[in-house]
Order: C-alpha cells, then structure tokens, then sequence
C-alpha cells in the first residue's frame, strides 16, 4: 500500500487505542500531510515538511509519535517546540484527545507567564510529551527539570514562525542538547535560508514532504465569519436562522455524534432538520437528501466526509458551526453553495484560539473573510413578527377554518370576550412557556470587535516594522564565533523620546554585547509575560542593557515573571528606568503602583498609633525620672556632700 490511496487511518497501521479516539472525535479520512507523513515517522525518518497552517500538521506528527510511545517509560520521550504559548496549548491539547483511550498517558504544556513550579512538579512526576515554546524549555533544561536522556522524537512547529519572533538561536540551542539518536520533524509554511540550513545540519536524511493546498473559491460565494467568544454557539446560529432569508443550509460540524445532538437541538426549536454522517445507514442518508431536495427538510447537520459531492441545488447557505480541521476541508464545505454560477453564502464560527486557522483559511483562499454583524434583539422581533402575521396570512389563504372559526363565535357569545382576545390567548397557548420575543440584552460587539479586528494585523505589522528598523541583519553574527565590536555609527540612532502615553519605560539587562536582537526581547516578552506584541513599544539596545515600553499597568506578578525570562542565555532583570532596583525575596522589582486609599488610610492609622504609643512611653520616662528625682534627698547650695 502506498501513502497516496490510504483513505482511512485503518489503513496507516496506527495504534489501536488511537484508532478508536480518532473514531470518537469523527475523523474519516486523513489529510494529504497526514498520509505522506504517518507512515514516515512510524518508521522512524526524520521528515522536512512544507505546509500551510491548517492542512492538519499535528495530528501527521502526534498520532505516530503517541503510536511509539513506550507507557512504561516517564521521562519525556517525545518534545514539541513552537512559537507561542497559544499553539503550545492547542497541540497539547489534541495530544491528550487522540491518547485518550492510553491509560497512564501524560503530556505538560510549558510556557512562559505560567508558574513554573507547577510545571517542574509534573516533570518530577514524569510525562510523555512535552510541548513548549522555546524560551521555556530552555530555562527547565538550565535547571536539570527537563532531562532530554530518552528524548525519541523532536518536533519543530511552525520553525519559520519561530525564525521571524526570534527564537531560531534558542531552538538551535535545545538541538544541541538532544540525543544523538533521535528523530526530527521539522514543520514550516516556508524555507528560507536558515531554515534549510538547520535541517540540512541536524536532520538525517529528512524525507520531504510539500502539500500544496488547493484554494480556489467560487467568487459567488460571500463568505462571513463570527467571532463566539461573546455568545454561545447555539445561540448566535439561532439568530442567524432567524435572520438570514435561507432555501436550504448545511451546518457542518466535526463529529458523528455532535450531528445527532445539534441536529436534535434545532428540531426542537422548530426547524425541519435531519443529522448527516457515516454512521447513517446508506438507505437513510439517501433519503435525507432527497427530502432535502424535495423541501421536507431545509437544514442537514453533516461531517465533511459524508456531505462530500452533495449538490443540491436549494442550497443557499453553508454554516461552519466547527472550524474545519484544515484549509481544504473549508473549500469543499463552502463549495456546496453558490454552485453553477448561483450565488451563496458561508459563515464561519470562530474561537479566539482559532483565529490562526481562520487566517490560513484566508491565505489559503487569497480573499478576506468579512465579519458578520450579528442580528440585533429588535431585529429578530422584527422577523418574528413578520413571521407570526405571514403565518396568519398564509394559513387564511390555504386551510379551511370554518369548524375553529364557529367555536370560537360560540365562545364568544357564552362569555362575552372579545373576539382579538380570543385569538391572543390562542396565540399564548399556541407559543407554551417560551418567550415569543427576545429580551433585550446590551451589545457584545464594541471593544473586542476592534481588538479582533485588528489583533492579527497589528501584531504582524508591528513585528514588521521593528524588524526592519531595529533589527540588524541575522547573519551578521555566526554562533560559533564571539560577537564583534561594534561602533555607535554601525547601529540606530537611540530613541530618547518619551514612551507614549499608557507606557512606561522598562530597562533589560541585555543589549549588544549579549548578541540580542529585537525580535529575542519581543518573543521573550510576549511568550513569557503574555503579552501581545501589539503591546510592545519602542525597544532600543545599547552596549550592556536595552530598554523598552510596555504598558504602565503591568501587574507585580507579570514583571516578577519578566525579571525571570531569559534572553541570549542572560536573565532580563527588568526594572522600571530610572529607579534605583531593590532585590528582595521574590527577585520582584520596586512596586510602581501608588497605593489604594485605603492602603494610605490603614498606613497613616498605624503611623497615629505609633506617634501615640511614642509619645505615650517618652511621657511615661519623664514621669519615672521626675519622680526618681523628687524622692532624692534634695542638696542645699553650700552644704557637704555625704559620702556613703
């Protein structure tokens, strides 16, 4: 069998534990990356592999890497390095779901801003996998906490993604602490230079495997996405439904059982709804779809697998109520809408932690997804309205209503009610216990829509503009030979202008003669104190130290932890500018926020009482002295002095 027909993970000779995971979370079919490289990592190559964000990079390396797992074995066995502490979650986080059914398993994020102790206590415990970005691990290995000894696989996500924050001399770094004998995946949208020339240096005899995405989109497609951090999934599809003018959708979700449970959801909210996936029996499946053909249904809930080839020409929308697990699984969502030349809609929904597939998705398509404007309260009423009197209209003009209409003239003869009350307290029994209207909840759209917005863009143009203004070139320096001197004339000119307003000027004991570069302190900084580089201002570096501007409202806890964070193999030391450091216990900076007034209060009460209790014991001293001198026999001028 070769990796190009395998249409099933059945067929990559995965761990069986594994195998059933993958069947619990839905996955039918492996991706292109995933079929090249399953097999090639099972056998133990080392593999360069070029692929876009999204096409499912971490389940080709993690379901071989956990097939070869030794159980028994507690010292990290396998070590994933990648650039920010976001992705490090989210691939620890997949690890854990494929090894769910592997008793015993243990895999530990480690990133900087969280505490390490935690994390040190774990390694002591013993884990599996370890997933990290680079600034981290490097200080557990300094430490002796992180021992490489029976390190089997090292993973590098994301290695250009690492080059441009900066961290490329650290991961060189941790390379060098490796075993001789294990084995390397490297990962990387693109190849530049130094890249290729840590895998041509560490890599043996790498495998390559290059996954050229498909993109093309029908330009009659609109397609729109929703940020869910604000409302829960369901409800925002309940708008939508309510709102959008639709033929027929599909909703696409990413497992088997989630198309039964949402399915069974919306049927009971009213809509003619059917679920979609491989464990529908082929008779049933066919007939779902044709009852979507034939109007008895208007919205399927399916797998990417089991809606692949449908075409159905009522089709007007496609939901992503699940982000896709790779870029073209999302062209052939959307392509089941908007087919021959008619026009459709896509709507994705998008957690805050997928904002990165969401990009993909649109470098993978070349063309901006658009946020949606959610429906307002007033607007679902509208509709709900507008519904309610169209059902009237339409149920006038169609059904014969004289039997309903004679019990009603007759109630309203024997109690004499109005006949519009009548039909209002129909309408009450008709809607049950649920609220015909919606209750108007305040907007969830202000801030985080500008800070969604612009998130991404702000922190690659930032990171763009101190590379190219403060950066000096990355080969300017081999690592195997001592820096060089460098003269005032052969660097930027100093900043001396004062941090912007909301900012505060912070001194790092790093600068030239450390070998440091912009990018070491800003991928420092945001990985270790959480901070995102948009937040990051103006960083200058002299001969011994660098300063930089940060926001003026840093928490003690992120600056102890900043103080911590190492750059170039040297501790940051931290401090605001101009003050005078004060080392104490904890290593922690001089506390710059002024003290609440209640703090003042309780600090001049305690002063009160100690001026009272002092005045007090100096009064309480007079008194004692004057009266030691009044009971002394008292010595006339002149008069012998007795002796004892």
């Amino acid at each position: 069998m070769t990796t190009e027909t395998a249409t099933s993970f059945d067929q990559l000779h995965l761990n069986e534990f594994l195998l059933k995971a993958l069947n619990d979370v839905g996955y039918e079919k492996p991706s292109p990356i995933q079929a090249e490289t399953i097999p090639l990592l099972l056998a133990g190559r080392d593999v360069l592999g070029q692929a876009q964000t999204g096409t499912g990079k971490t389940a080709a390396f993690a379901l071989p890497m956990l097939s070869n797992l030794d159980m028994k074995q507690k010292d990290p066995q396998v070590l994933v390095l990648a650039p920010t502490r976001e992705l490090a979650i989210q691939v620890a986080e997949a690890c854990q779901t494929y090894a769910k059914h592997m008793k015993g398993f243990h895999v530990l994020p480690v990133y900087g801003g969280a505490d390490s102790r935690a994390q040190v206590r774990a390694l002591d415990r013993g884990v599996h996998v370890v997933v990290g970005t680079p600034g981290r691990v490097m200080d557990h290995i300094r430490r002796g906490k992180l021992r490489l000894d029976s390190l089997k696989t090292l993973v590098l996500d994301e290695a250009d993604e690492m080059l441009r924050m900066g961290f490329i001399d650290d991961v060189e770094w941790i390379l060098e602490q490796t075993p001789e004998q294990r084995q390397i995946a490297l990962f990387s949208a693109t190849m530049p230079t130094q890249i290729r020339r840590i895998a041509t240096k560490y890599l043996n005899d790498p495998a390559q495997v290059t996954i050229k995405v498909k993109t093309q989109t029908a330009e009659t497609i609109r397609q729109r996405f929703w940020p869910v951090s604000g409302l829960h999934k369901l409800d925002a599809l309940t708008r939508i439904l309510e709102a959008e003018e639709f033929d027929a959708m599909i909703i696409f979700v990413r497992t088997k059982t989630a198309t039964t449970e949402l399915a069974e959801k919306l049927e009971a909210r009213g809509y003619a709804t059917a679920p979609l996936s491989g464990d529908i029996q082929q008779n049933q499946r066919e007939r779902t779809i044709q009852n979507l053909k034939n109007k008895k249904l208007d919205i399927i809930v399916a797998t990417d697998v089991a809606a692949r080839g449908l075409d159905v020409p009522r089709i007007s929308h496609v939901v992503n109520y699940d982000v896709p697990h790779d870029t073209e699984s999302y062209v052939h969502r959307i392509g089941r809408t908007g087919r021959a030349g008619r026009e459709g809609d896509a709507i994705l929904f998008v957690a805050p932690r997928e904002k990165r597939m969401l990009n993909a998705i649109e470098r993978a398509t070349n063309k901006k997804i658009e946020r949606m404007e959610l429906p307002t309260t007033e607007m679902i009423n509208d509709q709900r309205v507008a519904k309610f009197k169209q059902k009237i209209t339409d149920t006038l003009a169609a059904e014969d209503i004289s039997m309903f209409q004679q019990m009603i003239e007759q109630y309203q003869e024997e109690h004499n009610v109005p006949a519009i009350e009548i039909a209002a307290v129909l309408a009450l029994l008709m809607q049950g216990e649920t609220p015909f209207l919606l209750s108007n909840k305040p907007a969830q759209k202000a801030k985080s829509q500008d800070d969604w917005d612009n998130a991404d863009s702000s922190r690659h143009s930032n990171r763009d503009s101190r590379n190219s203004r403060d950066r000096a070139p990355r080969d300017r320096t081999p690592r195997d030979r001592a820096p060089r001197e460098r003269s005032s004339r052969e660097r930027t000119p100093r900043d001396n202008s004062p941090p912007d307003a909301g900012m505060m000027r912070y001194r790092l004991e790093v600068g030239y003669n450390h070998d440091v570069k912009p990018g070491n302190i800003v991928g420092a900084i945001a990985n270790e104190g959480n901070i995102d580089s948009k937040y990051i201002g103006r960083i200058n570096i002299d001969e011994n130290y660098s300063t930089v501007d940060l926001p003026d409202d840093l928490s003690r806890d992120v600056i102890v932890t900043l103080r911590k964070a190492r750059v170039a193999g040297r501790p940051l030391n931290i401090s605001p500018e101009g003050q005078l450091k004060r080392e104490d216990k904890e290593g922690a900076p001089p506390a710059r926020e002024k003290a609440s007034r209640k703090e003042r209060t309780i600090e001049r009460s305690k002063g009160k009482i100690k001026l009272k209790e002092k005045n007090s014991n100096d009064k309480t001293k007079k008194k004692v002295k004057k009266k030691v001198r009044t009971n002394r026999p008292a010595i006339r001028p002149g008069a012998k002095k007795v002796s004892d």
